[in-house]
């Protein structure tokens, strides 16, 4: 099962147009991130070379997702990082193992399958019922940034230069469907590939004011 990323420009001719398709989760993503005491979602002002056009930024299967969450958790929690080929059950079970430390992660603390990152920072993601009931818990493109640089090194990744994101999907990835594979080899290969595209996504969303959706 895989899902994409898409990049939605957080500019006025999207969100104060009648028609923005993503009107009712952006008001849902104001209350929350007003109930913290933060500021709304940006909207920015119509420049040059944007539009209010949404892209496709990455692909990955769910299975790789949960590679890279691992990881980091572990990371996190002081423990040896080593590859594994699959993880099965296992993944349920170290979030529940970790389950504070993982509520605390913009990376782990998302639905596979949906849901946003928005160019907002603060520390942990936000929940509420109402949240929960769309598309769950709410992250920070800065904090998921933050920690996608942490993890990087036990990946081989040096973050101040990684390597070139893999190319977007051409189409929209069905649900069922595997997504592309990974472009190299290697041990980790699967969560550099996850890692190449998260990244990608969340340096883009604070460079051009938009905001990640997960479908």
């Amino acid at each position: 099962m895989a899902c994409d990323l898409w990049l939605v420009p957080l500019v006025d001719v999207l969100c104060h147009s009648p028609d923005n398709p993503f009107a009712q989760e952006i008001a849902t993503y104001d209350k929350a991130l007003e109930a913290a005491g933060l500021p709304p979602v940006p909207v920015y002002g119509y420049m040059p070379g944007l539009s209010g056009d949404v892209a496709p930024v990455a692909g990955f299967d769910y299975d790789a997702l949960h590679l890279l969450r691992r990881a980091y958790l572990l990371q996190l929690s002081g423990l040896e990082v080593t590859p594994v080929d699959a993880l099965g059950s296992d993944y349920e079970q170290l979030l529940e193992m970790f389950e504070p430390t993982a509520q605390q992660s913009h990376l782990v603390w998302h639905y596979d399958h949906a849901g946003a990152y928005v160019p907002v920072d603060f520390a942990a993601p936000l929940s509420d019922e109402e949240l929960l009931a769309g598309g769950g818990p709410l992250g920070s493109s800065h904090g998921l940034l933050r920690e996608l640089e942490a993890v990087a090194a036990v990946l081989g990744i040096d973050p101040a230069n990684p390597p070139p994101a893999p190319p977007a999907p051409s189409r929209p990835t069905e649900l069922e469907e595997p997504a592309m594979p990974a472009g190299e080899g290697g041990p980790f290969a699967r969560e550099r590939h996850v890692w190449l595209g998260l990244h990608a996504a969340a340096t883009r969303s604070l460079a051009q004011g938009s905001m990640i959706v997960f479908s």
